[in-house]
Order: C-alpha cells, then structure tokens, then sequence
C-alpha cells in the first residue's frame, strides 16, 4: 500500500542510520488518482520537515529507509515539492537542517 508521513529532520537520521522509525501520521490518497496522490502528500508535507512515499503493508506500523520510494521537500517555501531519491537522503538532512 502506498502511504504519504510527514517526518522530521530527527526521522531522516535515523532512517539514514539503518532504524526504523514510526511517524505520528500517516496519509493514504482516496484513490491511485494523481490528484488524490498529490493532495495526500502535499498533507504529509504540512506535518513534516519532508514528505515520504512509501509502500506499507501496515500504514501505521514502522518505516524503514527501504520502505520509503521517494523523499520530497519544499525547499523555496512555495509549496512546490521537490522529488529526492533515497540516496540523496544526506543531502536532504542537510537542506532541512539548514
């Protein structure tokens, strides 16, 4: 199942260091509908330092960084989301702690 968190910078260090973390929320879009995906993550976005997708079988279980399809991150606070790989996971710890 693909779900949409909200995680923190702290989430992504721990992710990054191989734990797993498990964030307060998770989002599922209404349908598989690009819309309905977008305004999922963009929800998840509102209660992170940056949105994750990831595939689930438990939407409220743990999250490893495997788990996790792509990172995105609002990086010029215009809302537009950003798509980050999960290898550029540094990066993205980077840019949100700054």
């Amino acid at each position: 199942m693909r779900i949409y968190l909200g995680l923190t910078a702290d989430e992504l260090v721990a992710l990054q260091s191989g734990s797993s973390v498990t964030p307060a929320e998770s989002f599922v879009a209404a349908s598989v509908d690009e819309e309905d995906e977008l305004a999922a993550l963009e929800e998840a976005a509102e209660h992170g330092d940056v949105a994750a997708a990831a595939e689930l079988d438990d939407p409220d279980g743990p999250v490893t960084l495997t788990d996790i399809a792509s990172l995105h991150v609002d990086v010029d606070g215009s809302g537009d989301l950003a798509w980050y790989a999960t290898q550029e996971i540094a990066a993205v710890i980077e840019l949100v702690r700054s």
